[in-house]
């Protein structure tokens, strides 16, 4: 539970590049975290039981507690009369604190539920909110996967947009990780407002500089001349800390500054590096201008990769498009639905055809996506199919169906999906290849769990179809579907059943689905290379690690020589280019087959 403060006063570098200031390590230096009085058992209030301390800062500590009545737990915010700290000071913020969050109703931000006051101290009552803080995470794990953190920062900015909205509007000033709960469910809570202000329309400058140093935007700094905080301020510290999170770079350390984020990992993407840089540049009106602004930016980073260029073109095609049809509909009068349609026809038939006949892939995806988009066309799977074999074919650019390519294309099928299912032998075939695409080609990270990790992956998708198909029904790759389906699912249960000693008789049925993907797709030489690779690469590693349970499960020892000449056989008729990726593939398969068949003769005792 990461109820810590770490609010700093900053002044500023006359050089306007902020290094640490030495007023700073002063207020670290004199201003030790504050001890708690509450004892742990004790009654607040005749209903808050104190059950342990979660947090301390320099103003003020954070308590664990439960209401046994009503079976609910709380967190209370201390800060008292104790002579180690300025307490009207400390008093104050927490009013200020308290006033606000009394009138703030967002998902994401933490709710007051009582407020506790007396001479000697002050307490807030507040949702307790389980897990821990960015900060810990960050501690504990280093730079983030940048996917979490672009939810993150989503979530972070419609919290931000709420606040800027509010009548007068209200300026975070200290967005940090120490202040940003990562709950169980994955979603972010902000707290601490304890340096939060109303923005007032008549201020040229702040009363009072305030922010974390590293993540403060150059306007926070005393004396900087960057005027009022305000929304671009929030923007800031929000860049300054998707940055954090994104690099693994600690901000508070003086030594550290916001640079691009791919001159420290370069498989970052280039949107998000273009949308840092433009929330933390120096001049205020060089940032965004509002969260409503950068939310736009974060909800199509992948679009603002390089190379995604070409999308106003199709879409100024297809507007232009759509515009001449409403004229002429309009003069001509003319406007019957039967026309509509055949236009919208001519239109979907007029996408797919530029993207057949176009090598850029960024314009061929375009294509596929506008075409989808046009009125009634929806539900036919043509363009969807043709997309997919867009990202097969990128193979050996970019190895794999990328995170990127997976949000473009499950987003379309989702939203459509009622529309696909109207025609179940189209839908069917659809889920069919979505599911291959998974199993051969889905990025989900490096090292030798990645074929097992894309059969999970795609079990959903066969099972869709094995579904759709129903008890009655027929489809031509509904066997195959079959397989690939209790394949992935064998992956998904093999630790927990072997845990829990309940694997026994699971592996006979893995056994002849493995030999049968084999028969039906290693040894067609008219499938693609890569596809057979996977596929070998899976059956070389599990006749490895799973020989002895085969044996067990009464899987006949010329059995498993059939599947291992087999797979043998067909590495040989596979041709790849020295060098390349495939090939390395394929020499570290060939590579294990001797001690694939050592495992193979151990287990059989032989």
């Amino acid at each position: 539970m990461g109820y810590v403060e770490e609010t700093k006063e900053l002044v500023a570098d006359p050089s306007g590049v902020q290094s640490r200031p030495q007023s700073v390590e002063r207020v670290q230096e004199e201003s030790p975290k504050a001890q708690g009085t509450l004892e742990i058992g004790s009654l607040v209030d005749g209903k808050y039981k104190i059950l342990r301390v979660v947090g301390r800062g320099g103003m003020s500590v954070v308590y664990m507690a439960i209401n046994e009545k009503a079976n609910k737990t709380w967190a209370i915010k201390e800060a008292r009369r104790d002579g180690s700290m300025n307490y009207e000071a400390v008093r104050q913020s927490l009013s200020v604190e308290t006033k606000l969050l009394k009138r703030l109703h967002h998902p994401n931000i933490v709710s007051i539920v009582d407020v506790i006051e007396d001479k000697d101290s002050f307490l807030i009552v507040m949702d307790y909110i389980e897990g821990n803080s960015l900060k810990e995470r960050l501690e504990e794990q280093g730079a983030q996967p940048q996917e979490d953190v672009i939810k993150w920062a989503k979530q972070l900015c419609s919290v931000l947009s709420y606040l800027h909205g509010l009548d007068p509007p209200v300026i975070y000033r200290d967005m940090k990780p120490a202040n940003i709960m990562l709950k169980p469910d994955g979603n972010v809570c902000v707290m601490d407002f304890g340096i939060a202000r109303e923005y007032k329309q008549r201020n040229r400058e702040d009363t009072v500089s305030l922010g974390t140093y590293g993540y403060a935007a150059w306007e926070q700094y005393e004396g900087a001349g960057g005027g009022q905080t305000d929304a671009r301020t929030d923007i800031y510290n929000l860049g300054a800390t998707m940055f954090h999170l994104v690099t693994g770079v600690d901000l508070t350390n003086p030594h550290n500054h916001i640079v691009p984020i791919r001159q420290i990992n370069p498989a970052l993407s280039s949107g998000l590096e273009q949308i840092i840089e433009k929330c933390t540049m120096h001049e205020k009106e060089e940032r965004y201008q509002s969260c409503d602004e950068l939310l736009v930016d974060l909800e199509n980073v992948d679009k603002m990769d390089v190379g995604y260029r070409k999308k106003q073109k199709v879409k100024l095609t297809a507007f232009l498009l759509t515009a001449i049809l409403a004229v002429l509909l309009l003069v001509g009068g003319i406007g019957t639905s039967a026309a509509a349609s055949r236009q919208a026809s001519n239109n979907y038939e007029e996408l797919l055809a530029q993207a057949e006949i176009s090598n850029d892939y960024d314009y061929q995806l375009e294509c596929y996506q506008n075409a989808i988009g046009v009125a009634d066309k929806a539900g036919e799977t043509e363009a969807y199919l043709q997309m997919i074999d867009l990202f097969e074919s990128y193979y050996d650019d970019d190895d794999t169906f990328t995170a990127t390519e997976e949000d473009i294309l499950i987003s379309l099928i989702t939203q459509n999906e009622a529309e696909l299912m109207e025609n179940t032998e189209d839908y069917v075939d659809l889920c069919f290849e979505v599911g291959k695409l998974y199993w051969y080609y889905y990025d989900c990270g490096e090292g030798g769990e990645n074929q097992v990790t894309r059969a999970k992956y795609s079990v959903k998708w066969f099972e869709k179809v094995i579904n759709a198909v129903g008890e009655n029904g027929t489809y031509d790759n509904l066997g195959m579907a079959t397989v690939y389906s209790e394949i992935g699912n064998f992956y998904k249960q093999v630790a927990k059943n072997i845990t829990q000693s309940e694997d026994t008789g699971t592996y006979a049925p893995f056994f002849e689905n493995l030999s049968m993907l084999m028969e039906e797709i290693a040894t067609d030489t008219g499938e693609k290379e890569n596809v057979r690779l996977e596929l070998c690469a899976l059956t070389q590693k599990a006749m490895l690690q799973y020989a002895t349970k085969f044996k067990v499960d009464g899987v006949a020892y010329d059995d498993m020589i059939s599947l291992y000449n087999q797979l043998k056989s067909c590495l040989e008729t596979i041709q790849t280019v020295a060098g390349s990726t495939p090939d390395d593939t394929k020499n570290e398969i060939s590579e294990a087959l001797e001690d694939t068949l050592a495992a193979i003769n151990l287990a059989y005792g032989l």
